[in-house]
């Protein structure tokens, strides 16, 4: 599903909703919007951080907001429901259409893989990276091979969050070639996962999503 798409479904289904959904939907459709416009640009880098933008205000609540330095932590919670909504397994089928390729290519590249970072700049931790990116391809394995959606969704997520800090802060150059093939695949799962995930959140209107980030009642 697209934009027009989800939009389309959102104007025909909004009525009744609860505020904290209405406007996460709200938000993250505007950044949809803005990622689609950036691939018809081709501008990989403006697609993946609209991409991210877009994902973050349909999941991000005032508490992982105040609980920062455990974002990565509430992805497995958020899949979790997800999953629960997605009677026709969508995320299911999403993982094993594109394990053969883009998951097998992201978790193949250290240069996604935090630890690989913080050996480089010579951050103390107990192993080494190549130990824990061995240890981390085969626990991305065993979850495909048990069929456990959610462990998969919040490995991809992990790794796209490294991408992401290293665009965001300023750790990459603008359309450089060095991370052409990492974030190529990026927007790849991005733009599969950031549409069902707001389709997916939508069939769940019913349930309490809670407060959207940065909003204050009564303000709009």
């Amino acid at each position: 599903m697209d934009y027009k798409q989800l939009k389309a479904y959102q104007r025909e289904h909004r009525e009744g909703w609860a505020q904290g959904l209405s406007l996460r939907v709200h938000r993250a459709l505007s950044w949809l919007k803005k990622a689609e416009l950036e691939r018809e640009r081709e501008d990989l880098d403006g697609e993946f951080v609209f991409l991210w933008v877009s994902f973050n205000a349909a999941y991000a609540s005032n508490h992982s907001v105040l609980s920062r330095a455990y974002e990565r932590d509430v992805y497995g919670q958020f899949f979790e429901r997800l999953v629960g909504y997605d009677t026709k397994r969508k995320l299911y089928n999403l993982v094993w259409s594109q394990y053969s390729g883009s998951i097998r290519t992201l978790l193949n590249n250290k240069y996604v893989f935090q630890p690989y970072w913080d050996d480089v700049n010579d951050k103390e931790h107990d192993l080494g990276w190549e130990e824990r990116f061995a240890g981390a391809k085969k626990r991305a394995n065993t979850a495909l091979g048990s069929q456990d959606t959610v462990t998969v969704l919040s490995i991809i997520m992990d790794r796209l969050y490294t991408l992401r800090n290293q665009l965001l802060h300023g750790g990459a150059t603008y359309g450089s070639g060095l991370n052409r093939e990492q974030v190529q695949v990026a927007c790849q799962l991005l733009g599969d996962i950031v549409p069902l995930v707001i389709h997916l959140m939508m069939c769940g209107s019913h349930e309490v999503w809670g407060d959207a980030a940065y909003f204050e009642a009564g303000k709009g």
